[in-house]
């Protein structure tokens, strides 16, 4: 009975090996498509910032941040003027027209298309595209500093017991996936950065 189980074993260890090696050489596969999956994520939800159930989904990480809270010019009455994703209240959306919520979308949005657009660039400009992943590192951290500033990304004292840290609402989720944005800009950064100095006749360390 030992040849088989050792037979068995062998026949494990090269299926396992064969496997690795498959994966191993899923590295490029891997950086493409995560350079697509920041550019379809950045063009997608920039451009939905020019929509105001969008814009009005941002208020409280934008009035509560002291990198951008002066762009409102009432930014804290925001509470009193929140709309639910899919509901339209004609005073609300007035209120968020003269604390201009909307113009500031507008702008936030063309900038994150920007940054989309600028790592389509890769193939052609890759200088440019690195310089366009290193832009949305730091959003990512920008975004990720709103877990700090931001009190809607706790689950708030309403008698459960479980709130506060750690316990992230529906809006702390949503920011802490920039973790992985963060992840993912640096390695097409470097991707593209290894790409230009290939073309320059630069040997690249890896």
């Amino acid at each position: 009975m030992r040849p088989v189980l050792i037979a068995g074993d062998s026949l494990m260890t090269s299926w396992l090996r064969s496997l690795m090696e498959v994966a191993a050489r899923a590295d490029r596969l891997g950086i493409t498509v995560t350079r697509l999956g920041l550019i379809l994520v950045l063009l997608w939800i920039g451009g939905l910032k020019a929509f105001r159930y969008e814009a009005d989904g941002i208020v409280p990480f934008v009035a509560n941040s002291p990198l951008m809270r002066f762009w409102y010019s009432d930014p804290g009455n925001y509470k009193t003027h929140k709309n639910p994703e899919g509901a339209l209240v004609a005073k609300n959306r007035a209120w968020h027209e003269s604390n201009r919520t909307y113009l500031f979308a507008y702008g936030l949005g063309s900038v994150i298309v920007f940054y989309g657009l600028l790592l389509c660039l890769h193939p052609w400009l890759p200088q440019v595209a690195a310089v366009g992943s290193f832009l949305v590192v730091v959003m990512s951290f920008v975004t990720l500093s709103f877990l700090i500033t931001t009190p809607e990304c706790w689950v708030p004292a309403l008698g459960d017991a479980q709130h506060g840290f750690p316990y992230l609402s529906g809006a702390g989720r949503l920011v802490v996936k920039d973790a992985i944005m963060m992840g993912a800009a640096l390695v097409t950064m470097a991707d593209s950065a290894k790409a230009y100095l290939r073309s320059h006749g630069q040997s690249v360390a890896i």
